[in-house]
This record gives structure tokens, sequence and C-alpha cells, in this order.
């Protein structure tokens, strides 16, 4: 989706960090766009950053799929089509695997993923309708490439989140949708505080010590990227159509070292020709091909 000027955008989680970068960059490459997100004092600020001018600006629980439905009317109301979707909205729930709730499990399912579902499922069938083409951002991490120890709960729902762009990616190109998958490392943002949004009914938790002693950890921001920088980071994506968007040169070795470990991890056996011709859209999907020689064409220019 090269040309931005004029188009529109929703964006979940869109008041603060990464959500509010992305919108910020996405107004001045001139596209109109709603900002969707939990908190109203949030919200409050980013209409103050942005301007209501070409902003829309909604209280919204991505949980609630009634609601998300109402979001995208008031879009289309104020702006007509929606081209962007920004699947953004998150929670960070840290700690040891063996003190993680029911409770922790759903609410962060419920949001990290739940939240992307409800977008697709609210935004894709509008946006295929008006046959303009689209583009859907999904927000994963790097958690959910590069897994560790005490972000099990976090990074199974951030993985959920890659993979399942990954899949649409290649279902939704030929129909003039494109999907990323965005994976940013740290950035100054306000995930630390998502215990505040924690609804009553899932309040039930084994990380009230672990989150205690994170707030407590000191402010290591001048370390994070901005979310100026991370938005700029996410419209050139967008804008190159890139399949995995990432921000953090440091990753790299790590995710060299996990790709080398899975290729070391294929048994080498003998194959079956019948089997690999029967279903050959199992053992390579041409995405990934794609995603390479794009990336190595970029620095080559």
């Amino acid at each position: 989706m090269q040309n931005l000027a004029g188009k529109t955008a929703f964006v979940t989680g869109g008041a603060s960090g990464i959500g509010l970068g992305i919108a910020k960059a996405l107004r001045r490459a001139g596209m109109n766009v709603a900002i969707a997100d939990i908190r109203q004092d949030h919200i409050d600020e980013a209409v103050g950053e942005l301007g209501e001018e070409s902003v829309l600006a909604l209280e919204l629980d991505v949980t609630d799929r009634a609601a998300f439905a109402a979001a995208a009317d008031a879009t289309e109301a104020r702006f007509g089509k929606v081209h962007l979707l920004v699947n953004n909205a998150g929670i960070a729930v840290m700690g040891p695997v063996e003190l993680a709730t029911y409770a922790d499990w759903d609410w962060t399912m419920s949001v990290n993923v739940g939240g992307v579902i409800n977008g697709i499922v609210t935004f894709l069938p509008r946006i295929l309708a008006h046959g303009e083409g689209g583009h859907i951002v999904n927000t994963a991490s790097m958690s959910g490439i590069m897994p560790n120890a005490g972000t099990t709960l976090y990074t199974a729902s951030k993985t959920a989140v890659v993979g399942l762009s990954e899949a649409m990616r290649g279902e939704l190109e030929p129909k003039g949708v494109i999907v990323s998958a965005f994976c940013p490392g740290a950035v100054q943002s306000n995930i630390a505080e998502s215990g505040k949004t924690r609804p009553a009914h899932l309040a039930d938790t084994g990380y009230a010590e672990t989150d205690r002693r994170r707030q407590q950890s000191g402010d290591l921001s001048h370390l994070f990227m901005t979310k100026e920088e991370v938005g700029e980071r996410v419209r050139e994506g967008i804008e190159n159509d890139e399949l995995f968007i990432l921000t953090h040169h440091e990753f790299h070795e790590g995710v060299k070292d996990r790709a080398e470990a899975m290729i070391a991890s294929v048994p080498d056996r003998e194959e079956d020709p019948e089997y690999k011709a029967m279903f050959p859209f199992l053992f390579k999907n041409a995405i990934h091909a794609a995603e390479r020689d794009r990336q190595n064409a970029k620095r080559t220019k």
C-alpha cells in the first residue's frame, strides 16, 4: 500500500506508546486516522498531541466484539472506507509459567490474540468489499520470534499473531490485501501499566509479586526506541509491503541462531516423492522467498 495519503487507518491501542507513534506517522503521511483505546485518559492526551483534524478517537475494549463493530461503523461514517487496519492493542503478563493462573492465560490470550481476531473479523470483510485493496498490520513482538524464559504467556500470544499473519499473507495478497507481522523490540510505551485495564473477572493472578518487582526495577526507557521512531518504521514497512516489520538489529544473531537450529533439526532422511508431490503447499511457502528477495533487494540499492 504505497499511496497512503487520503486513505483511512484504524489503529487499536492507538492512544499511547507504539499505537500513538504509528498514528502520528500515518497522519504525517496524509491518512485519516481512527485511534481506538481502552483508556480515556490516554485518548484525551493523544487527541491533544495529534490534533482533531482527520483524527477520530474512540474508546474501545478490543475483546468486545459488538463495540468493535460499532467503532468500525463510526469510522466509516466519519471517513468512509477503511484501507489500513493496525491491530496493535496488547498487554504484557510476565513471570514463571508455574505461577500462571487460568485468569492470567485467559486475559493474555483474549487481548493479544482475541483482539487481533476481532479486528480481522470486523474489518477484513469491509476492506475486501470496497475492492480498493488494503493492508493489515498485526502487532506481535520479537518474543514471537525470539522466545525467552519468563515470557511464556506473552510469547504464546505473540507467536500466534506471527503465525496467523504469515498464513493470511499468502491467502489475501492475491486479493489485494497485504498482511504484515510487526515485531518490535523494546519501545517506550505504557505496556507495563497493563494491569490497570485488567477486568475484574480475570483478576486472579499468580504474578502479583513479579509485577510489583517489575514496576520497581528502575527506568530503562533511555534504552528503548521512541514511539516516533517506531511509528516511522511501521509506516516504512507498510509502504514497502513487508511481511515482517522488525525494528532492532540487536536481534540479528539470535534470529539467525534460531533459524539455523531449525534447519539443523530437519532429519537427514530420504524423501517420499509421492508425498512431496501430493502436498507441495505444506513444504514451502512462497511468501518467505518473496520476502527474502524483497529485503535483499533493499540492501543492494
